[in-house]
């Protein structure tokens, strides 16, 4: 596998990139609450990223191999969706949990980062898998330096969340990142540690652990882009882009409303 290792210029960039993208965020979660469609929360991101940040929707007509281009400029999923859900005229209700997903075209290189977003009051089972996620993702995030392995992120990730009953979905993993949405390293969030291809500065790629309250069994629907949970148990997911640096991490999906680490 051929993983890139971007320059100066190119870091800077992505740098930009992921701020973007973090604002996104930022702007999109108040307007998450019970009543609004997925559909609004689409438009009103996608209005956001053509017309204020002069910038691309990565997602909007995105299509590899064997996919119809995907219609919509988010992911919106929701509750037992695990990711790629496809924005529509459902409506939140009080007590989902949504994860929008959210990449950003700035000049030729891709930000990517998604959180998950409570509407009204979620459960106590829905809160604990959503705050679980986020520190498994930071888990997977510490283990980034030079000299380090891609498996040392997803045994961080895996170890944590199973012992707590909860499962790591297998078929999606994070990935490499910069002008193209999808490069290579694949960053899987289960493994064994000191695997895998070992780290070097100037990498980017994304960690974005998709954790289920049940089994991690999946299955896609019928619009050839949502993946929900076999069993119908909740799913949450976070992600940020990485940057490994000569003596750690750098996180490049930053803004001002980024949650801070737990």
């Amino acid at each position: 596998m051929s993983v890139s290792i971007k320059t100066p210029q190119e870091i800077e960039k992505m740098r930009i990139a992921g701020r973007l993208t973090s604002e996104v965020l930022d702007y999109i979660g108040p307007f998450v609450k019970a009543g609004v469609t997925t559909n609004e929360l689409d438009r009103l991101c996608h209005d956001l990223i053509v017309n204020e940040q002069q910038a691309i929707p990565a997602p909007l007509n995105y299509a590899p191999g064997g996919h119809t281009p995907y219609p919509k400029s988010i992911c919106t999923s929701i509750n037992h969706q695990i990711c790629h859900g496809v924005p529509s005229d459902k409506v939140l209700k009080n007590g989902d949990i949504v994860n929008l997903d959210i990449t950003v075209i700035k000049n030729g290189y891709h930000g990517d980062s998604s959180r998950m977003f409570y509407v009204g009051e979620p459960s106590i089972q829905a809160r604990r898998l959503c705050e679980t996620t986020y520190q498994a993702m930071w888990r997977g995030i510490n283990q980034v330096k030079p000299g380090a392995y891609l498996g040392d992120i997803g045994y961080a990730i895996q170890s944590f969340v199973e012992p707590l009953g909860y499962s790591v979905v297998r078929e999606f993993c994070g990935h490499g990142i910069g002008a193209k949405f999808h490069e290579e390293p694949q960053v899987l969030h289960y493994g064994r540690p000191k695997t895998g291809l070992k780290l070097e500065a100037g990498m980017i790629f994304t960690i974005e652990p998709m954790i289920n309250a049940g089994k991690k069994e999946i299955k896609q629907l019928n619009d050839g882009w949502t993946v929900v949970t076999r069993d119908h148990s909740l799913s949450a997911q976070y992600e940020h882009t990485i940057l490994v640096t000569d003596t750690g991490f750098e996180v490049l999906t930053v803004s001002a409303g980024t949650p801070p680490p737990p």
